[in-house]
């Protein structure tokens, strides 16, 4: 007698998930707020407690804060590896070793070996980056790189830097004449209206473009990973699933999302490589 009423409820349980699943799917065909996404601890806390100002705070700010989480733990991550170096590298040391050494590698194939100095700068932006990705497989964790305000943070800096690096090596006046398109015959100087602002234009699309190439691909990659974990529990509820159903499904869609996620971190990487190694002296690149 015990079990009828418990049959109901996940009944009427599933019901109400797919009547609330029908009212997204048409809010967001009318242009409504519906997108899926799993709940983090700030979207929890700010359900329970949504008359505390500090929660408000964080659901505000939540982008930053789970960014600011990732930096710090990365930051702890390699004062623990790296605050006594053994000769022989075991464990993490070694792990971390091997690491730098392969984006040592892709730096010096793109940028030549003076580009060697751009390695602890592309290191640094790709485990950022790639930590940021995967937050979104820890519970109550997100990927702040869904979030567009997150990756044109990053592109900026990578174009700040990318400037300085090219005002530094080539001196103002080398920086001017790339600019220019390093004009050196007659042609050359009359082609400076038209390159000039060609130069200037690609430059500021650079940023753009990574960041909107980072923050459209996570943020889709999260999605589906909502629909899928959504997908699973509601398939659980209505066909009334032992709980561990879903995990098959889930078990499925994570290699996918540790893929996607270590591409996109590659590729802003391999872009922010390729930007530095174009601002160096050009006998540099062979």
């Amino acid at each position: 007698m015990a079990v009828e009423p418990t049959h109901e409820a996940a009944r009427s349980t599933a019901q109400a998930v797919a009547h609330h699943g029908a009212q997204a799917v048409q809010e967001a065909a009318h242009g409504g707020d519906a997108i899926p996404e799993l709940p983090n601890l700030v979207t929890v806390l700010h359900h329970r407690l949504q008359d505390a100002p500090w929660v408000t705070w964080l659901h505000q700010w939540e982008n930053i804060v789970f960014a600011a989480f990732v930096g710090v733990l990365l930051a702890l991550l390699a004062w623990r590896t790296t605050r006594h170096p053994a000769t022989i590298p075991r464990g993490w040391q070694n792990l971390l070793e091997v690491f730098v050494e392969g984006i040592d590698g892709m730096v010096h194939g793109m940028a030549g070996r003076h580009g060697r100095t751009f390695t602890p700068f592309v290191a640094t932006i790709f485990v950022y980056i790639w930590l940021m990705n995967l937050s979104v497989v820890v519970p109550f964790l997100k990927s702040s790189t869904s979030s567009i305000n997150t990756t044109v943070a990053l592109a900026l800096v990578v174009f700040s830097y990318v400037q300085y690096t090219g005002l530094r090596t080539l001196g103002v006046r080398g920086y001017l004449d790339h600019l220019a398109g390093s004009p050196r015959d007659l042609v050359g100087w009359l082609l400076v209206p038209l390159m000039l602002p060609i130069h200037l234009l690609g430059e500021l699309i650079k940023p753009m473009s990574l960041s909107m190439r980072l923050a459209f691909n996570v943020f889709a990659e999260d999605v589906l990973l909502a629909v899928l974990v959504g997908l699973g529990i509601g398939l659980s509820l209505t066909v009334q699933l032992p709980p561990w159903a879903p995990v098959p499904l889930q078990l499925f869609v994570m290699p996918l999302v540790l893929i996607f996620s270590t591409v996109q971190a590659l590729v802003f990487s391999l872009l922010s490589t390729v930007y530095l190694s174009l601002m160096l002296p050009h006998e540099e690149h062979h």
